[in-house]
């Protein structure tokens, strides 16, 4: 590979508190060479003007469904990655939600391999914490994690028992893995399907209240303080959460938490009459709730925003809304639909690149999110102006369910290098 010189670009790096407008050197290994205002430049390398434009490293999305095996229909490898780069998305955490279920060693060098072979970003797979997600024997968190795994999660199902959840932290914190927990009470949460409130009422359809996520992330939390891992709460979605998370951390409990971009741009009141691609798991709450997420990101009460990305086939989702699949696509509309809640006020634009970047880097502990010196030249270009409206046929994903169409956003992503190579450009 040729060196590579991106000129005249804004950088926005926060794990290196940066925001100056200046030059990326790269070199011909694909690794960042120099960087900033004071970067050098070389007359044989190849020069790419971008004027006007943002750098900011690629995207880390904490969680996201990949497809294979099982549900190739849905999405697989290859629609992923056009998709994730399309969005300036470069590194991924795929779930353990496939057909098998990927909880022991010979999926996990099937999805690695597979992945390698087809996949055109950096994949980091996920592993169950327990046997086909059944909530009742933990997976072998030691040799799937020599094996690669780079955490583990029962995705959309939640540890009840509370006697092996404490084995879980123990033997996690023993070893050193990260557990992501989705917080909901199976019993309160029953045949639920939306917001417990007044939206519920209208359309007659069963809700759930907020209480069965906070009283998952209490109980969670109080064996944290007794058994400390690498604790990571994958969504909340409500401000009585919050709070609970809050109260814990100014007690000195150290997990991490976080937020799906549908929760903080979308509320109960999108649903209107049956939006069954507004389907979601934690559902969408009150604005009031909505608001208290974006609060709990600007106070570092909430660390990441995922897109959580679902992919369903059109079948699935034209149904009843109570019968119909839960989740949405969202990994290509991630940036854009985070840049609203800059454009609109809600958060400054660095908090916001932090919590999609060097953020989840940390908490999964890999060597992405950063533009340093050194580092994998994997880097997202943005026009941050830019408007244009969300159109489901256009989008790359395999599936097309959007909870976002026809949404005016500003602010497209241009061009996509991973390791100094453009794998995307608009």
């Amino acid at each position: 590979m040729k060196e590579k010189i991106l000129t005249n670009v804004r950088i926005i790096d926060p794990s290196q508190k940066m925001d100056e407008i200046g030059n990326i050197v790269i070199d011909e290994k694909g690794k960042i060479k120099s960087i900033g205002k004071k970067s050098g430049t070389s007359k044989s390398a190849e020069k790419i003007d971008l004027k006007g434009l943002v750098a900011i490293p690629g995207l880390v999305d904490m969680k996201a469904f990949v497809g294979e095996p099982g549900f190739e229909y849905k999405e697989n490898f290859r629609t992923l990655s056009q998709a994730a780069l399309a969005g300036g998305v470069t590194s991924i955490v795929t779930m353990p939600n496939t057909k098998p279920v990927i909880d022991n060693v010979s999926m996990v060098d099937f999805i690695i391999r597979r992945g390698r072979d087809k996949a055109k970003i950096n994949l980091f797979p996920c592993a169950s914490i327990t046997r086909q997600r059944e909530g009742n024997q933990m997976t072998e968190f030691g040799l799937l994690k020599a094996r690669g795994i780079i955490g583990f999660s029962d995705v959309n199902k939640t540890i009840q028992n509370s006697e092996l959840m404490s084995r879980i932290m123990n033997y996690a914190s023993y070893i050193d893995v990260l557990i992501m927990q989705h917080a909901e009470d199976y019993e309160l949460a029953k045949n639920s399907c939306i917001n417990q409130g007044e939206v519920a009422t209208r359309l007659g359809l069963q809700g759930v209240s907020d209480i069965a996520e906070k009283i998952i992330i209490e109980r969670d939390l109080s064996l944290l303080s007794e058994f400390p891992c690498r604790y990571h709460i994958n969504q909340i979605s409500s401000k009585n959460s919050l709070n609970v998370i809050k109260k814990n951390k100014s007690n000195g409990i150290k997990f991490s938490t976080g937020v799906s971009i549908n929760n903080l741009s979308l509320n109960q009141n999108d649903i209107g009459e049956f939006r069954t691609f507004l389907k979601l798991s934690p559902p969408l709450r009150s604005e009031e709730d909505r608001l208290s997420l974006i609060d709990g990101i600007k106070n570092d009460l909430i660390d990441v925003i995922v897109s959580d990305h679902i992919p369903e086939d059109e079948e699935s989702k034209r149904l009843p809304f109570a019968q119909a699949a839960t989740g949405s696509i969202g990994i290509e509309t991630l940036l854009s639909l985070s840049l609203e809640l800059y454009h609109n006020e809600s958060l400054p634009l660095e908090k916001i690149i932090k919590c999609l970047t060097i953020n989840p880097a940390k908490i999964l502990k890999i060597d992405k999110g950063s533009l340093k010196e050194g580092s994998d030249a994997d880097i997202c270009i943005f026009d941050l102006e830019k408007p244009w409206v969300v159109k489901a046929e256009e989008l790359k994903s395999k599936s097309k369910n959007t909870a976002i169409e026809n949404r005016k956003l500003q602010g497209k992503v241009k061009m996509t290098l991973l390791q100094g190579e453009v794998v995307y450009s608009n």
